[in-house]
């Protein structure tokens, strides 16, 4: 048994987000028609209602706009305490992502953080398992 959950990679709705992840890449869905950035996968477009929506790679940092600390557990895959930090990225305007950052981190509005990728290793149809994970940006990248 792994010591990490593995998420389905090779679900419609979000196989170009893990395929972008296996390139190093973030990845969301954009609006061919408006270009509008949509964030989680959804079948239609929130700027035009538009049907036609493609991955696309976006920035890997951001800055957090909200957080809070985990104490009471809930899986045994995560021990508490842990903080969850929802991170809006640079240059994408209301697109936002959650992080999981083990511990009680001191995190507030000017907090930065950029994404790294966590090799899982292939499922069990050898399709690459990469997670976007977040760590706070340091001076050093």
């Amino acid at each position: 048994m792994s010591a990490r959950l593995a998420p389905r990679v090779d679900d419609p709705a979000s196989r170009g987000f893990f395929e972008l992840a296996a390139n190093g890449e973030l990845g969301v869905l954009t609006c061919a028609q408006c270009s509008t950035r949509t964030h989680l996968p959804r079948p239609r477009c929130v700027g035009c209602g538009g049907k036609n929506l493609e991955w696309a790679a976006v920035v890997g940092s951001g800055r957090a706009k909200s957080w809070t600390v985990v104490e009471h557990q809930v899986h045994p895959l995560f021990p508490v305490p842990y903080t969850v930090v929802l991170i809006e990225l640079d240059d994408e305007e209301n697109i936002r992502m959650v992080g999981h950052l083990p511990g009680r981190v001191a995190v507030d509005e000017s907090t930065e953080f950029v994404v790294d990728f966590e090799d899982l290793g292939p499922d069990r149809n050898g399709n690459a398992t990469v997670l976007p994970t977040w760590r706070i940006a340091t001076d050093n990248g």
